[in-house]
């Protein structure tokens, strides 16, 4: 079912050549290696089964373990990926076909028999895409996205495979094949393939599974390789099998002008074995056609080939490289009619409205405006349908529906949004996709966000505000995403508490109307603050408000007592003042006096309860906008959230509002110490709030 034989019909060129290298090479050294194997530790098998699950056996590539490797070494969306993935797709129903033919020439009886049993699964496969493929169809097509799937088209289904399996059985093929075949045609357009799979897969992973492969361990009977002759075979076994498939892939990826790198990385990626592999071997012990030794030698070789994969291509190919440095890394820059890349990351439908509705009142109105990258977010979980995710991880730009663009052919109703939003608006939007477990999410967002210079990441808050207004995590995993990508970011960094901005819908240009609120304290973070402001403010239904915090005539800024008496006083050095000032300067000559939609106010306030109070003053708004890091102090009691800052977690807090949305902003500080490699950046927050105390500036 995780097999899309439509992304195999698309395979290009150079990904069909391949994978018919990676097959045809090691097919006839497993042959060869056969014959000395006959000649030693397999006297008296047949000889043509025997030749034929050896070639079988050292051609296979595990399609579904190489995803997940693919996906652990951050490849599977790269060229590199892309034409593995295709490439192993070939091969898996190359290797299915040369299983059914290995298993029809295992069969006891004359020749005749075993070509009665080809031409009777030929049958079958046909009898299955002319009337059961129809049928499957049929459910599929009554099955619509949002509505549940009806239990008896899945019963129906599952009956489905049993047959086929007990028919194919009858043949004396396999009921593997039979039901292998059902899963081939299931239509994996719409829920309903999807369905199927979260129905299944919880039993067959957590259960079968695991049996099948303790199953396969206990007929392993490593002991019975013994003796330099037994050894020297197995290392003869593990060579062969690595250099067809490696060298077979390497020379023809070389003849399509694949760089050498890459070549002799697809080449030890397509040495990967799994699951069909032990099927194989279990099949051919079955039959009799692998002795016991036999087999105990080709699952060491199967064990050794897909150990070797991981570190071998990491050592090869070096995954999440670094583009060549670039110039835009902020929101504040001296060329204010450069274009502004940003890249939007979302997990869910929740985070969509109020993404693009931002995003909306942040082009401006500049020749050269924003294009936004928007990332969709997958956990790659340990369940097996994350396989079913792959397909549909294109690179760069159409990871969830085809490229013909038909919107009711497997398209992803997450990304039609963004779709429809670049159709009704003139921001370039580009669709990518993450797949990644939760603990390295962070390099996917990060390396992107290099690769496509983006000047400003836009991360969705980790908690969701719930119908009583409070807001509820999502996961500690999401929030440690957030706070790794504020450590290494290459560029400024907003993350969005969502509380419904424009409400639950995309709002088109000519209907926006937002209050956008700013809170100028000093400092870089701020100053990014206001420079997004400055450029939301272009928008005719966008008015804005911008309020500065200033500290009382005497010098102490924002001045409070704390609990034990004592003070810790901030230094802010003056280059930042001066800074902070010549900031606030340009904005009111270019920006303020060219456009009456915008507010500005000057607070003189001294201490935290005059500082919420200026806070509240400003009235009902839609947005607030607010730097990471300002010069103040904590003004929540409570505030589980610091990578917000001081002044954003008092915002997010329930206890300020519950219909306002924050959007909290880290300006790139290209001077700032690179942060550790061997640190995630997780814990980098987790140190106390600063206390309330006497602040002053120096």
């Amino acid at each position: 079912m995780e097999l899309d034989l439509r992304a195999i019909r698309r395979t290009g060129q150079r990904a069909l050549a391949i994978a018919i290298a990676g097959i045809s090479l090691p097919f006839v050294m497993g042959i060869g290696t056969s014959v000395i194997l006959r000649h030693t530790v397999a006297k008296g098998v047949p000889e043509a089964p025997f030749l034929v699950f050896m070639g079988v056996a050292l051609s296979i590539t595990a399609f579904p373990v190489l995803a997940r490797i693919l996906a652990e070494l951050k490849l599977l969306t790269t060229d590199l990926g892309r034409m593995a993935m295709s490439a192993a797709a070939v091969n898996d129903v190359a290797a299915w076909i040369l299983l059914a033919l290995a298993i029809a020439l295992s069969g006891s009886g004359s020749p005749l028999v075993s070509l009665w049993v080809l031409l009777s699964g030929v049958g079958f496969v046909a009898f299955v895409v002319i009337f059961v493929r129809p049928v499957l169809d049929w459910m599929a097509r009554r099955s619509p996205e949002g509505e549940p799937v009806n239990e008896m088209f899945i019963c129906a289904t599952l009956a489905t495979v049993l047959a086929a399996g007990f028919i194919t059985d009858t043949i004396g093929i396999h009921a593997l094949f039979g039901a292998f075949i059902v899963g081939v045609v299931v239509p994996k357009e719409g829920p309903f393939a999807g369905v199927l799979i979260e129905k299944l897969e919880d039993l067959i992973s957590g259960l079968f599974l695991p049996l099948y492969f303790v199953s396969s361990g206990l007929k392993t009977n490593v002991a019975t390789i013994s003796g330099g002759e037994s050894w020297a075979l197995l290392a003869l076994v593990i060579c062969t099998a690595c250099l067809g498939k490696i060298c077979g892939t390497v020379i023809v990826s070389l003849l399509v002008k694949v760089p050498a790198r890459e070549a002799i990385a697809l080449g030890f990626l397509m040495n990967t074995k799994g699951l069909v592999e032990l099927i194989v071997l279990n099949i051919g012990k079955d039959r009799k056609v692998l002795n016991d030794e036999t087999f105990a030698i080709l699952v060491l070789m199967a064990l050794v080939t897909t150990f070797l994969t991981t570190p071998i291509v990491m050592a090869i190919y070096k995954p999440a490289r670094r583009s060549a440095p670039y110039k835009h890394r902020t929101i504040q820059r001296n060329d204010t009619d450069s274009e502004l890349r940003v890249l939007a990351c979302f997990h869910g439908s929740r985070n969509i409205p109020t993404m693009i509705n931002l995003i909306e009142s942040s082009r401006g109105i500049r020749r050269r405006g924003i294009t936004v990258y928007a990332m969709h977010l997958m956990e790659l979980s340990e369940r097996s349908s994350a396989i079913f995710m792959v397909h549909k991880a294109r690179l760069n730009g159409l990871p969830f529906w085809n490229r013909k663009g038909d919107s009711d052919n497997g398209a992803d109703h997450l990304v039609i949004a963004f779709q429809a939003y670049q159709q009704l608006s003139n921001v370039s939007v580009r669709p990518m996709i993450a797949i990644s477990d939760l603990e390295t999410m962070h390099e996917d967002i990060i390396t992107s966000a290099d690769q496509k210079r983006a000047a400003f990441i836009l991360l969705p808050f980790h908690k969701l505000q719930q119908i009583d207004g409070s807001m509820e995590s999502i996961g500690h995993a999401y929030h440690l995403i957030n706070r790794r990508v504020l450590r290494r970011a290459p560029c400024s960094v907003g993350i969005l508490v969502d509380r419904g901005l424009g409400g639950t819908a995309q709002v088109v240009a000519s209907e926006v109307s937002y209050t956008v609120a700013t809170l100028f304290f000093g400092g870089r973070d701020d100053r990014e603050a206001l420079a997004y402001a400055a450029r939301m403010a272009e928008h005719p239904g966008i008015q804005l408000i911008v309020v500065r915090f200033i500290p009382p005539q005497t010098g102490n800024l924002f001045l409070e007592g704390s609990r034990d008496g004592g003070s810790v006083t901030i230094i802010v050095d003056a280059n930042e003042i001066s800074a902070d000032d010549a900031c606030i300067t340009e904005f009111r000559d270019k920006v303020l006096a060219s456009n009456e939609s915008i507010r500005y106010d000057d607070k003189v306030v001294g201490s935290r309860a005059e500082i919420i109070a200026a806070i509240k003053s400003i009235g009902r708004c839609n947005l607030f906008l607010v730097g990471q890091a300002p010069p103040t102090m904590v003004l929540s009691e409570k505030a589980d959230s610091p990578e917000l800052g001081p002044v954003g977690s008092y915002l997010a807090s329930s206890e300020f509002s519950t219909a306002t949305s924050v959007l909290v902003i880290k300006q790139h500080d290209p001077t700032a110490d690179p942060p550790d490699p061997e640190d995630d950046g997780a814990e980098i927050y987790d140190e106390p709030d600063t206390p309330t105390t006497d602040l002053s500036r120096h």
